[in-house]
Protein backbone atom coordinates (compact mmCIF):
# COMPACT_ATOMS: atom_id res chain seq x y z
CA UNK A 1 0.00 0.00 0.00
CA UNK A 2 1.46 3.36 -1.24
CA UNK A 3 0.73 6.14 1.15
CA UNK A 4 -0.21 9.73 -0.97
CA UNK A 5 1.70 12.76 -0.19
CA UNK A 6 0.13 15.81 1.97
CA UNK A 7 -0.37 18.49 -0.80
CA UNK A 8 -3.35 20.14 -0.83
CA UNK A 9 -5.91 20.64 -3.72
CA UNK A 10 -8.15 23.42 -4.29
CA UNK A 11 -10.98 21.37 -5.05
CA UNK A 12 -12.60 24.34 -7.58
CA UNK A 13 -9.16 23.32 -9.94
CA UNK A 14 -9.87 21.13 -12.90
CA UNK A 15 -7.11 18.75 -11.62
CA UNK A 16 -9.47 18.02 -8.76
CA UNK A 17 -12.81 17.98 -10.72
CA UNK A 18 -11.17 15.16 -13.21
CA UNK A 19 -9.92 13.02 -9.60
CA UNK A 20 -13.11 12.70 -8.64
CA UNK A 21 -14.80 12.11 -11.80
CA UNK A 22 -12.24 9.28 -12.25
CA UNK A 23 -13.43 7.88 -8.97
CA UNK A 24 -16.73 7.97 -9.68
CA UNK A 25 -16.11 5.99 -12.94
CA UNK A 26 -13.89 3.27 -11.15
CA UNK A 27 -17.13 2.97 -8.90
CA UNK A 28 -19.23 2.47 -12.01
CA UNK A 29 -16.58 0.35 -13.35
CA UNK A 30 -17.71 -2.24 -10.43
CA UNK A 31 -20.85 -2.91 -12.46
CA UNK A 32 -19.66 -3.76 -15.39
CA UNK A 33 -17.61 -6.42 -13.82
CA UNK A 34 -20.32 -7.76 -11.98
CA UNK A 35 -19.21 -6.78 -8.91
CA UNK A 36 -21.56 -7.80 -6.06
CA UNK A 37 -23.51 -6.50 -3.36
CA UNK A 38 -20.91 -6.95 -0.97
CA UNK A 39 -17.95 -6.16 -2.81
CA UNK A 40 -20.07 -2.86 -3.47
CA UNK A 41 -20.84 -2.46 0.42
CA UNK A 42 -17.20 -2.49 1.08
CA UNK A 43 -16.00 0.30 -1.54
CA UNK A 44 -18.97 2.01 0.33
CA UNK A 45 -17.77 1.79 3.92
CA UNK A 46 -13.52 2.19 2.43
CA UNK A 47 -14.95 5.53 1.20
CA UNK A 48 -16.81 6.68 4.06
CA UNK A 49 -13.55 6.22 6.25
CA UNK A 50 -11.32 7.51 4.06
CA UNK A 51 -13.53 10.78 4.17
CA UNK A 52 -13.87 11.11 7.75
CA UNK A 53 -10.18 10.45 7.88
CA UNK A 54 -9.66 12.76 5.78
CA UNK A 55 -11.80 15.85 7.45
CA UNK A 56 -10.46 15.02 10.86
CA UNK A 57 -7.23 15.50 10.09
CA UNK A 58 -6.96 18.38 7.78
CA UNK A 59 -7.26 21.34 9.94
CA UNK A 60 -3.98 20.22 11.84
CA UNK A 61 -1.89 19.11 8.21
CA UNK A 62 0.79 21.83 9.23
CA UNK A 63 1.48 19.77 12.66
CA UNK A 64 4.26 17.28 13.13
CA UNK A 65 2.70 13.91 14.31
CA UNK A 66 3.77 10.64 15.73
CA UNK A 67 2.15 7.59 15.74
CA UNK A 68 2.13 5.35 18.46
CA UNK A 69 1.93 1.50 18.62
CA UNK A 70 1.69 -0.61 21.82
CA UNK A 71 -0.33 -3.11 24.04
CA UNK A 72 -4.21 -2.24 25.02
CA UNK A 73 -3.52 -4.73 27.44
CA UNK A 74 -0.52 -2.59 29.39
CA UNK A 75 -2.16 -1.77 32.92
CA UNK A 76 -1.71 1.97 35.00
CA UNK A 77 0.40 0.47 37.30
CA UNK A 78 2.81 -0.97 34.58
CA UNK A 79 6.47 0.44 33.97
CA UNK A 80 5.68 0.62 30.51
CA UNK A 81 2.49 2.34 30.77
CA UNK A 82 4.25 5.21 32.97
CA UNK A 83 6.61 5.28 30.28
CA UNK A 84 4.22 5.95 27.67
CA UNK A 85 2.70 8.87 29.42
CA UNK A 86 6.23 10.40 29.79
CA UNK A 87 7.07 9.68 26.19
CA UNK A 88 3.92 11.28 24.95
CA UNK A 89 4.75 14.59 27.09
CA UNK A 90 8.05 14.78 25.80
CA UNK A 91 6.78 15.07 22.40
CA UNK A 92 3.93 17.26 22.96
CA UNK A 93 6.91 19.87 24.51
CA UNK A 94 8.52 19.32 21.29
CA UNK A 95 5.24 20.37 19.40
CA UNK A 96 4.41 16.98 18.15
CA UNK A 97 0.87 15.78 18.10
CA UNK A 98 0.35 11.95 18.92
CA UNK A 99 -1.33 9.32 16.82
CA UNK A 100 -2.91 6.19 18.51
CA UNK A 101 -5.45 3.68 18.28
CA UNK A 102 -7.80 5.64 20.95
CA UNK A 103 -7.85 2.46 22.84
CA UNK A 104 -6.29 1.57 26.54
CA UNK A 105 -3.05 0.60 27.33
CA UNK A 106 -0.11 2.21 25.64
CA UNK A 107 -2.73 4.22 23.09
CA UNK A 108 -4.40 6.03 26.31
CA UNK A 109 -1.11 6.38 28.33
CA UNK A 110 0.84 8.35 25.40
CA UNK A 111 -2.72 10.28 24.95
CA UNK A 112 -2.48 11.14 29.05
CA UNK A 113 0.59 12.55 28.63
CA UNK A 114 0.20 14.74 25.46
CA UNK A 115 -3.08 16.18 26.08
CA UNK A 116 -6.37 16.12 24.56
CA UNK A 117 -5.12 19.00 22.54
CA UNK A 118 -2.49 17.32 21.31
CA UNK A 119 -3.92 14.22 20.80
CA UNK A 120 -5.63 11.81 17.82
CA UNK A 121 -7.67 8.77 18.46
CA UNK A 122 -7.78 6.07 15.01
CA UNK A 123 -9.69 3.52 16.34
CA UNK A 124 -10.86 0.11 15.36
CA UNK A 125 -14.46 -1.45 16.26
CA UNK A 126 -13.67 -4.65 18.23
CA UNK A 127 -16.32 -7.09 19.61
CA UNK A 128 -14.42 -7.15 22.40
CA UNK A 129 -12.13 -3.91 23.37
CA UNK A 130 -13.36 -0.13 24.18
CA UNK A 131 -13.76 1.83 20.86
CA UNK A 132 -12.51 4.71 22.28
CA UNK A 133 -10.19 5.73 25.90
CA UNK A 134 -11.18 8.35 28.57
CA UNK A 135 -9.34 10.66 27.30
CA UNK A 136 -10.39 10.84 24.17
CA UNK A 137 -14.24 10.17 24.70
CA UNK A 138 -16.12 12.85 23.31
CA UNK A 139 -13.51 14.92 21.65
CA UNK A 140 -13.85 15.93 17.56
CA UNK A 141 -10.08 14.47 17.17
CA UNK A 142 -11.71 10.33 17.12
CA UNK A 143 -12.13 8.44 13.77
CA UNK A 144 -13.50 4.98 14.07
CA UNK A 145 -13.17 2.42 11.37
CA UNK A 146 -14.48 -0.96 10.08
CA UNK A 147 -11.17 -2.13 8.24
CA UNK A 148 -7.74 -2.52 9.60
CA UNK A 149 -6.21 -1.16 6.56
CA UNK A 150 -7.67 1.62 6.07
CA UNK A 151 -7.16 2.37 9.73
CA UNK A 152 -3.37 1.67 8.77
CA UNK A 153 -3.39 4.43 6.03
CA UNK A 154 -4.09 6.98 8.36
CA UNK A 155 -1.97 5.84 10.99
CA UNK A 156 1.51 6.20 8.50
CA UNK A 157 -0.64 8.79 6.14
CA UNK A 158 -0.36 11.30 8.58
CA UNK A 159 2.73 11.09 10.61
CA UNK A 160 6.41 11.86 10.53
CA UNK A 161 7.21 9.45 12.71
CA UNK A 162 6.66 5.92 14.41
CA UNK A 163 7.11 4.89 18.43
CA UNK A 164 6.35 1.39 19.39
CA UNK A 165 6.12 0.34 22.83
CA UNK A 166 5.60 -3.29 23.74
CA UNK A 167 2.53 -4.99 22.87
CA UNK A 168 1.76 -8.29 20.74
CA UNK A 169 0.07 -9.44 17.83
CA UNK A 170 -1.46 -6.06 16.58
CA UNK A 171 1.99 -4.35 17.62
CA UNK A 172 4.20 -6.65 15.85
CA UNK A 173 2.17 -6.36 12.21
CA UNK A 174 2.29 -2.13 12.62
CA UNK A 175 6.12 -2.45 12.94
CA UNK A 176 6.72 -4.87 10.23
CA UNK A 177 4.69 -3.39 8.29
CA UNK A 178 6.20 -0.16 8.86
CA UNK A 179 9.50 -1.24 8.45
CA UNK A 180 8.53 -2.86 4.93
CA UNK A 181 6.71 0.14 3.60
CA UNK A 182 9.35 2.70 4.50
CA UNK A 183 12.07 0.21 3.61
CA UNK A 184 10.52 -0.46 -0.11
CA UNK A 185 9.93 3.45 -0.42
CA UNK A 186 6.19 2.87 -0.13
CA UNK A 187 5.97 5.19 2.90
CA UNK A 188 7.95 8.90 3.11
CA UNK A 189 11.32 8.21 4.86
CA UNK A 190 10.62 8.47 8.96
CA UNK A 191 12.79 7.66 11.89
CA UNK A 192 10.85 4.15 13.66
CA UNK A 193 11.86 4.14 17.44
CA UNK A 194 11.21 0.93 19.53
CA UNK A 195 11.33 1.82 22.90
CA UNK A 196 10.67 0.24 26.38
CA UNK A 197 11.71 0.64 30.05
CA UNK A 198 15.33 -0.21 31.03
CA UNK A 199 14.38 -3.56 32.62
CA UNK A 200 12.40 -4.43 29.48
CA UNK A 201 13.88 -6.84 26.96
CA UNK A 202 10.99 -7.34 24.80
CA UNK A 203 12.17 -4.82 21.83
CA UNK A 204 16.32 -5.79 22.86
CA UNK A 205 14.90 -9.80 22.16
CA UNK A 206 13.22 -8.60 18.72
CA UNK A 207 16.77 -7.19 17.83
CA UNK A 208 18.18 -10.36 18.72
CA UNK A 209 15.89 -11.98 16.03
CA UNK A 210 16.08 -9.50 13.41
CA UNK A 211 19.98 -9.95 13.12
CA UNK A 212 20.18 -13.41 14.07
CA UNK A 213 17.39 -14.44 11.64
CA UNK A 214 17.23 -11.82 8.84
CA UNK A 215 20.19 -10.11 8.46
CA UNK A 216 22.66 -13.40 8.95
CA UNK A 217 20.64 -15.49 6.84
CA UNK A 218 20.97 -12.08 4.30
CA UNK A 219 17.05 -11.79 3.76
CA UNK A 220 17.70 -7.80 4.87
CA UNK A 221 20.81 -5.65 4.33
CA UNK A 222 23.11 -4.37 6.75
CA UNK A 223 21.88 -1.02 5.80
CA UNK A 224 18.22 -1.45 6.30
CA UNK A 225 19.06 -1.38 10.27
CA UNK A 226 19.48 2.20 9.91
CA UNK A 227 15.70 1.93 9.19
CA UNK A 228 15.24 1.93 13.32
CA UNK A 229 16.39 2.50 16.59
CA UNK A 230 15.97 0.34 19.79
CA UNK A 231 16.22 1.96 22.82
CA UNK A 232 15.15 2.45 27.05
CA UNK A 233 16.63 6.02 27.00
CA UNK A 234 14.02 8.49 26.92
CA UNK A 235 16.25 11.13 25.91
CA UNK A 236 17.56 9.12 22.68
CA UNK A 237 14.21 8.46 21.93
CA UNK A 238 13.18 11.81 21.56
CA UNK A 239 16.15 13.00 19.79
CA UNK A 240 15.98 10.31 17.55
CA UNK A 241 12.54 12.19 15.90
CA UNK A 242 12.91 15.64 16.66
CA UNK A 243 16.46 15.71 14.77
CA UNK A 244 15.27 13.78 12.16
CA UNK A 245 14.14 17.17 11.01
CA UNK A 246 17.07 19.14 11.96
CA UNK A 247 17.56 19.84 8.15
CA UNK A 248 15.81 17.13 6.27
CA UNK A 249 12.08 18.29 5.65
CA UNK A 250 10.52 16.40 3.49
CA UNK A 251 10.94 14.87 0.57
CA UNK A 252 8.88 13.70 -3.32
CA UNK A 253 9.62 12.91 -6.37
CA UNK A 254 9.91 14.93 -9.76
CA UNK A 255 9.94 13.02 -12.91
CA UNK A 256 13.10 10.83 -12.30
CA UNK A 257 14.58 13.00 -9.21
CA UNK A 258 14.44 12.23 -5.85
CA UNK A 259 13.81 15.91 -4.11
CA UNK A 260 14.65 16.86 -0.54
CA UNK A 261 13.19 19.28 0.81
CA UNK A 262 15.90 21.24 3.65
CA UNK A 263 15.22 23.56 6.34
CA UNK A 264 18.48 25.05 5.70
CA UNK A 265 20.71 25.22 2.88
CA UNK A 266 23.77 23.44 2.76
CA UNK A 267 27.50 24.27 2.28
CA UNK A 268 29.53 23.72 -0.64
CA UNK A 269 31.93 21.76 0.74
CA UNK A 270 28.83 19.49 2.84
CA UNK A 271 27.09 18.61 -0.61
CA UNK A 272 30.90 17.61 -2.27
CA UNK A 273 31.01 15.13 1.19
CA UNK A 274 27.61 14.23 0.14
CA UNK A 275 28.79 13.07 -3.51
CA UNK A 276 31.94 11.35 -2.43
CA UNK A 277 30.23 9.42 0.78
CA UNK A 278 26.83 8.36 -1.18
CA UNK A 279 27.96 7.82 -4.42
CA UNK A 280 26.71 4.48 -4.61
CA UNK A 281 23.18 5.31 -4.49
CA UNK A 282 23.36 7.38 -7.28
CA UNK A 283 22.02 5.86 -10.72
CA UNK A 284 23.55 8.97 -12.28
CA UNK A 285 25.22 12.67 -12.02
CA UNK A 286 25.31 13.71 -8.82
CA UNK A 287 23.81 15.82 -5.50
CA UNK A 288 22.89 19.24 -6.76
CA UNK A 289 21.47 22.08 -4.55
CA UNK A 290 19.33 24.09 -5.95
CA UNK A 291 15.25 25.85 -5.84
CA UNK A 292 11.80 24.44 -6.12
CA UNK A 293 11.24 22.69 -9.54
CA UNK A 294 8.17 24.65 -11.57
CA UNK A 295 6.49 21.44 -11.26
CA UNK A 296 6.62 21.37 -7.79
CA UNK A 297 3.77 24.52 -7.89
CA UNK A 298 0.96 22.62 -6.61
CA UNK A 299 3.01 22.55 -3.67
CA UNK A 300 2.96 25.88 -2.24
CA UNK A 301 3.60 25.90 1.92
CA UNK A 302 7.11 24.01 0.84
CA UNK A 303 7.75 26.36 -2.24
CA UNK A 304 10.92 28.66 -0.52
CA UNK A 305 12.83 25.76 0.72
CA UNK A 306 15.85 24.85 -0.63
CA UNK A 307 16.09 21.52 -2.51
CA UNK A 308 18.29 18.58 -2.71
CA UNK A 309 18.05 16.88 -6.00
CA UNK A 310 19.61 13.61 -7.47
CA UNK A 311 18.71 10.42 -9.61
CA UNK A 312 18.22 7.85 -6.49
CA UNK A 313 18.72 4.96 -7.50
CA UNK A 314 15.18 3.73 -5.96
CA UNK A 315 16.44 0.49 -4.32
CA UNK A 316 18.96 1.18 -0.66
CA UNK A 317 16.40 2.79 0.87
CA UNK A 318 18.11 2.11 4.33
CA UNK A 319 21.12 4.00 2.41
CA UNK A 320 18.60 6.85 2.27
CA UNK A 321 18.08 7.01 5.43
CA UNK A 322 22.08 7.23 6.39
CA UNK A 323 22.01 9.90 4.14
CA UNK A 324 19.31 11.85 5.42
CA UNK A 325 21.43 11.17 8.87
CA UNK A 326 23.87 13.00 7.07
CA UNK A 327 22.31 15.75 6.30
CA UNK A 328 21.00 16.66 9.64
CA UNK A 329 24.63 16.30 10.60
CA UNK A 330 25.99 19.08 7.86
CA UNK A 331 27.18 22.41 7.94
CA UNK A 332 24.77 24.83 6.65
CA UNK A 333 24.66 28.16 5.65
Amino acid sequence: MEYPDKRTLDPNTKRAQKLVEQCVDAAKELLEHEATVGDLKIVRSVLHEMAAGFRMFAPYGDRHKVTVFGSARTKREDEEYQYAIEFGRRMADAGFMVISGGGPGIMQACLEGAGIENSFGVGIHLPFESSVNEVLDGDSKVALFKYFFTRKLFFLKEAEAVALFPGGFGTQDEGFETLTLVQTGKAQPMPLVFLEPAKSSYWKRWERYVHDQLLDNRLISEQDLSLFKVTSDMDEAVAEIVDFYRVYHSSRWVREQLVLRLNKRLTKSAVSKLDTEFADILSKGSFEQRAAYPAERDDPQVWHLPRLAFHFDRHQFGRLRQLIDRINQSEVE
